[in-house]
């Protein structure tokens, strides 16, 4: 879905106009529906995404959820498996490491 139809779907869903939209994030009239055939400055988007509270990430494209803090649940089951004592923290480490990359590139990979 392409970043004006997200963001005529979060004007739906907050009942404004891109007018509205524009008007109180300070961007010329019209602007926004000419991001159709142009690319919109970064700075731009940035204050569309904080006017929805969505992120950046979310009206790019670049992934489904709306919000930086939405959970992701990750969840295994290994029934009739026994875990030894290195194999958990082995576990852990790689939890660990995931949450390392989430924060040096937060939504990659959503």
């Amino acid at each position: 879905m392409g970043l004006i139809r997200k963001i005529k779907l979060l004007c739906d869903e907050k009942k404004v106009t891109f007018a509205e939209v524009e008007r109180k994030i300070g961007i010329s009239n019209g602007q926004i529906r000419r991001w159709d055939n142009s690319s919109p400055k970064v700075e731009n988007v940035k204050k569309v995404a904080d006017f929805f509270n969505v992120s950046t990430d979310y009206l790019l494209g670049r992934t489904e959820y709306k919000h930086l803090d939405e959970p992701i649940t990750i969840a295994a089951h290994h029934v009739g498996e026994e875990w030894t004592e290195e194999e958990l923290e082995e576990i852990e480490r790689f939890k660990d490491f995931v949450r390392t990359k989430r924060k040096e590139h937060p939504q990659k990979g959503k």
